[in-house]
């Protein structure tokens, strides 16, 4: 919904239910006052008919009185005359034109009544008993079910000798009276105790008669005796209810009526004037709401429309809305301040993405934009991908404030290096890139490069002289896409760097060697649940007694497109890659199942399985082989580990706790490849190694070469006095293998014994294999050697 619409919605509805509201409370409150004063108006009505009532009682009584005092009328009383009393209420009612008179004994009997036979019991008993105890009695009675207004008072002569009454009947005239006098409708009513409803009178018969079948007024005072105004929300008339007489039989009511119509007249005019200037008020509202809302939303419909298009990147220089110091106003200058704080953060944006916290160099973004727009001029250029040697070890020597402080410091050089004609970039890490607008760098150019960047740092007053290799690739020889160009310059720079060489230029091949290794690493993965792995056993001969009762373990690699893949290569990769400690489960998982299954066959061999220097470092490999050899029930010493002193020395300490925890476990340890490291006995001799392996570069030309034979010999007299088995390996020709045993070698292994095997062909062989017979060692055979010419 539009904020216009909205807008007049709201204005609507507001003035609308506070235009109810007040109409609604006015008119309430009006009926209310209406309803009041009617009330009012009633209950007048009723204390004007109780004061007529009382005076019509009060002449009704003088009357009475002076017949009482009459002298004859006491004698006729006295002598009970019958005749003559009947003349004398006769002529007494007349004059008083009283509708009832009667004269009664002391006992309460009728003497003589102009409406009641003789003897007959007092009609109004109630009223007999009051005037009885009060001396006279004036009231409302009921007589042959009519309301008459009666007076009760004594004869005496001089004693009580009797009681004489006289009544008006209340009839139309009486209600007519009230009529004239307060404008209101009245009549009278009885109520029987059987239910019986009967009308007396009423200043508007014809209307009372209604009110009596429909029981619209029965409804209203029926069970409500006393004085009381009631209105039911349906009834036509306000009515006060007031009571002439009661006794168990009759309840008699005087209705005081007032037309509801006729009292609400002016109250529906005012509401009909009312409604019409709410209607008026409500058509201007629509139509201020109409204009308000168009006047407030069109300046913030171009506010939002001026912000949209400042979305899209439009500059707005002003924005002619209203006057500055309204809200419009200074939502406009708010928004064109917002455009330009906008504008320089997207600029410092800009700027941070393509270019490098540290140095303020262009990053790989701005590089591979600036690449891009070379190739698509068609200028030749050269890449030179530079990569800070050891830079790790300044970082731990020095710290990373003052390794950043090299990487600066580079960059700084390289930005000032060849002024225009060349561009520096910082890829990641310790790695920095020159583009130069050339063809290709020439030896003279890359030496002056170069001694720029050698200049010594000073870093915390202690000057350190970087050393930098570089990859270089050009272009249009070496690629026509950014990404291409600089993976060709990794590749030249690992290269680089691989062989400790300064500078390296990209050669045709070495990308698809970088692609087979990328190849290598990604499908390692899964090559053991691929099923491309296995392990290939070689045997090992006891020169003691010429029979093989150990094999090593070596893993290999059938690579479903490459083929068979040297373990050399992807061994190494998986080094690096962090997959060696997934391989190196397989591998120990799978040699203890082979190992169980020979011992069900009867083949009992001992394994040297290879570990890398990860393996090595993990304080979880002992706990994880001696889970291994309890579920495959192998005794310890049908295991043992092979490691190479390079791995060993990475890190002495830690590779002595796993090595000692092997040991504990009952596993021999041998060192592999001895002789090739960095390492010495000294060293070894800490840890708790039982086998040195001799590698095969001193073992293939033993026969011939003195410097090894000697190398061998020292080798073996040293290990065997710190206790140490010794293991040749590379035996190539039975010359070998007889001088080896002769030196005191304990085991020989090679292709001359056997090659590599599976495990499925290696029972095969030992069934068929004949133990060597070998020469016992000679403690002269070196000298006999050293005395050749």
């Amino acid at each position: 919904m539009r904020f216009r619409t909205r807008l007049m919605l709201v204005l609507l509805t507001v003035v609308i239910v506070s235009q109810l509201a007040t109409g609604v409370a006015f008119l309430r409150a009006t009926q209310n006052d209406v309803i009041a004063k009617g009330s009012q108006r009633l209950e007048v009505g009723a204390n004007v008919l109780e004061q007529l009532l009382d005076a019509r009682g009060e002449q009704l009584a003088n009357n009475v009185a002076i017949l009482a005092d009459d002298f004859g009328f006491k004698s006729a009383v006295s002598t009970q005359d019958t005749d003559t009393l009947y003349s004398v209420l006769a002529n007494h009612g007349d004059r008083a034109k009283a509708d009832i008179v009667l004269l009664s004994g002391l006992d309460g009997r009728i003497l003589a009544s102009s409406h009641h036979a003789q003897n007959s019991p007092m009609p109004f008993p109630q009223l007999f008993d009051r005037a009885s105890q009060e001396g006279e009695a004036v009231s409302v009675v009921i007589a042959e079910g009519q309301p008459y207004e009666f007076a009760l008072l004594p004869v005496r002569a001089p004693n009580l000798i009797g009681w004489v009454g006289m009544g008006f009947l209340i009839n139309e005239a009486v209600t007519e009276e009230i009529n004239v006098l307060t404008g209101l409708d009245i009549s009278v009513v009885n109520y029987r105790d059987n239910g019986e409803i009967s009308y007396l009178a009423s200043s508007h018969p014809e209307q009372l008669a209604l009110e009596l079948m429909s029981g619209r007024d029965d409804e209203l005072i029926e069970g409500e005796y006393a004085l009381h105004s009631q209105m039911t929300p349906d009834a036509e008339y306000l009515t006060y209810a007031s009571q002439l007489y009661s006794d168990d039989v009759n309840q008699t009511y005087a209705l005081l009526q007032l037309s509801r119509n006729e009292l609400l007249g002016a109250y529906r005019s005012l509401q009909w004037q009312l409604l019409g200037i709410i209607a008026l008020i409500l058509l201007f509202t629509v139509l201020i709401a109409m204009w308000s809302a168009r006047s407030m939303s069109k300046p913030l419909m171009e506010l939002a429309k001026a912000a949209q298009r400042i979305g899209r990147g439009e500059r707005f220089t002003e924005l002619p809305i209203g006057s500055e110091r309204s809200e419009t106003g200074l939502l406009a200058s708010t928004l064109l301040a917002m455009q330009e704080g906008i504008a320089q953060r997207e600029a410092t944006l800009h700027h941070q993405s393509r270019h490098d916290l540290l140095t303020d160099l262009p990053n790989r973004i701005s590089t591979q934009e600036d690449i891009s727009l070379l190739i698509k001029r068609g200028e030749p250029f050269t890449l030179l991908r530079l990569a800070i040697n050891n830079f790790r070890d300044i970082n731990d020597t020095f710290g990373y404030a003052l390794g950043d402080h090299v990487l600066v410091t580079l960059a700084k050089r390289l930005q000032h290096f060849d002024g225009s004609e060349s561009t520096a970039y910082r890829l990641d890490g310790d790695e920095l890139l020159l583009l130069v607008k050339q063809s290709r760098s020439d030896f003279a150019w890359r030496t002056r490069l170069f001694t720029t960047l050698h200049h010594p740092i000073d870093l915390d007053k202690s000057p350190i002289t970087p050393s930098l290799s570089a990859g270089e690739t050009n272009y249009p020889d070496h690629g026509d896409s950014p990404q291409l160009l600089l993976r060709r310059a990794d590749i030249a720079l690992d290269m680089a760097r691989r062989h400790r060489h300064a500078h390296q230029r990209y050669l045709e091949g070495q990308d698809e060697h970088h692609l087979r290794q990328l190849t290598l690493i990604r499908d390692l993965q899964d090559a053991v649940g691929n099923g491309e792995l296995w392990m290939a056993y070689q045997p090992k001969v006891n020169t003691r007694n010429g029979r093989v009762d150990q094999c090593e373990a070596l893993m290999r690699w059938r690579h479903p497109s490459l083929g068979f893949v040297p373990p050399d290569e992807f061994i190494s990769l998986a080094e690096h890659s962090g997959s060696i400690s997934m391989l190196s489960h397989w591998m120990l998982a799978n040699v203890c199942a082979q190992l169980h299954a020979w011992q069900q066959r009867g083949y009992h061999l001992s394994v040297a399985v290879n570990l890398s220097a990860s393996d090595v470092m993990d304080r979880q490999l002992a706990a994880y082989l001696a889970s291994l050899l309890e579920r495959y029930r192998l005794a310890p010493t049908r295991l043992s580990i092979e490691v190479t002193e390079s791995a060993v020395m990475q890190d002495v300490d830690a590779a002595m706790a796993t090595l000692m925890e092997l040991n504990q476990l009952g596993l021999r340890i041998a060192i592999d490849d001895y002789g090739t490291g960095y390492s010495s006995l000294a060293q070894i001799k800490r840890l708790p190694v039982d086998e040195l392996k001799i590698d095969k570069s001193f073992v293939l030309a033993i026969d011939s070469q003195k410097d090894d034979l000697t190398i061998v010999s020292s080798t073996i007299e040293m290990g065997h006095s710190l206790g140490l088995r010794l293991v040749a390996e590379g035996v190539e020709n039975r010359a070998s293998a007889e001088l080896l045993s002769k030196l005191g070698c304990d085991y020989l292994q090679g292709y001359w014994i056997a090659k590599p095997m599976p495990a499925d062909e290696l029972p095969a062989w030992l069934d068929n294999f004949t133990p060597l017979s070998l020469p016992h060692p000679m403690s002269s055979l070196l000298k006999a050697f050293q005395r050749k010419p």
